[in-house]
């Protein structure tokens, strides 16, 4: 039995657009950036970079009410900074913080990055800027990236994740933006891609992820599976499930005929766990089989394991489409 969940965890705001929603309504009136402020949230003093200094480098700027953070830029020795639920629409402060390990700037207003606040933050491993009001990524880059989590903004198209601007991303969360496809990720150490609540009628470029364990497509609007490609040789989880809300459908995954499991057949040698309940796809009696027989090292489908009487019934059928296959030559 497989260790992956249904949904696993994709980041520290799990609970979905619905918890960030309340975290954005709980931010209070505008005011400066004091030093008073400052002081107030630092923490966890330990030792500057050359070893010869103490300072604090941890930062809690959360809630503050701020719209703006230039009495940041002093502090060069901060690792460790949030600074969700404020006002902000300028991060081009933080390009003095290049000590930076981890930021977290959700829910703010930050539409875009005409400055390029990260290039300098070689440091920077994991980075957050969930709900906001991004529409695209053009001048983000994160050369020490291993997590980057967009969910919740309005991007709609992708061609700013190259593998020059983000050699070491491992994860990558876009849930709950405007994408319409995959393609533009051009990114071959990638291994979990999170892109729930999308728009996604196509699933392109995705031969360019060789290293991809997880991909996440619930709630989109695809109808095929066709774009998954047998170069995506570590694929252990995929998910295009369609989920119903208060008995309504949403924007959702309506994945039709039965050749559409033949695209999964790419992923055979890999693939451990597949979920597609609530597709049309489905609602066929012979569902479970029919997917055993394309995939049949498969672990779970859907929220149930594979047990042992249905994988000896799928190597029979496979037995018996091959003797079939001899005949007909």
């Amino acid at each position: 039995m497989s260790d992956f969940d249904e949904d696993p965890v994709l980041s520290d705001v799990e609970g979905g657009e619905e918890h960030l929603k309340e975290a954005e309504n709980e931010k209070v009136e505008v005011q400066h950036l004091t030093q008073e402020i400052i002081s107030e949230g630092l923490s966890l003093l330990c030792r500057t970079g050359n070893g010869l200094a103490h300072a604090f480098v941890k930062l809690n700027l959360q809630k503050r009410g701020l719209e703006d953070i230039a009495a940041i830029n002093s502090y060069i020795h901060i690792r460790f900074l949030d600074l969700s639920n404020n006002h902000l629409t300028d991060l081009s402060p933080l390009s003095s913080l290049t000590q930076l390990l981890w930021l977290k700037v959700d829910n703010n207003s930050v539409m875009c990055f005409k400055e390029q606040p990260f290039a300098q933050l070689t440091y920077l491993q994991w980075l957050s800027i969930a709900m906001n009001q991004l529409t695209d990524v053009d001048g983000l880059v994160g050369p020490a990236l291993e997590s980057l989590n967009l969910t919740g903004n309005h991007i709609q198209r992708l061609n700013g994740f190259q593998y020059g601007s983000f050699v070491n991303l491992v994860t990558l969360e876009l849930r709950g933006n405007h994408l319409e496809t995959t393609d533009g990720i051009n990114l071959p150490h990638l291994q979990q891609l999170y892109l729930a609540q999308n728009a996604i009628k196509r699933l392109e470029g995705l031969e360019k992820l060789e290293r991809l364990t997880t991909l996440h497509l619930r709630d989109n609007q695809l109808e095929s599976l066709d774009g998954l490609s047998p170069s995506m040789k570590c694929l252990q989880y995929l998910n295009a499930r369609c989920m119903q809300s208060h008995g309504k459908l949403q924007s959702c995954n309506a994945i039709i005929d039965e050749p559409a499991l033949r695209y999964i057949g790419f992923l055979s040698q890999s693939l451990r766990v597949l979920v597609l309940s609530g597709n049309p796809v489905a609602e066929n009696s012979e569902y479970r089989i029919n997917v055993l027989i394309v995939v049949p090292q498969l672990e779970r489908l859907d929220k149930n394991p594979v047990f042992p009487e249905e994988r000896a019934e799928a190597w029979e059928r496979i037995r018996e489409l091959q003797e079939e296959e001899m005949y007909a030559q």
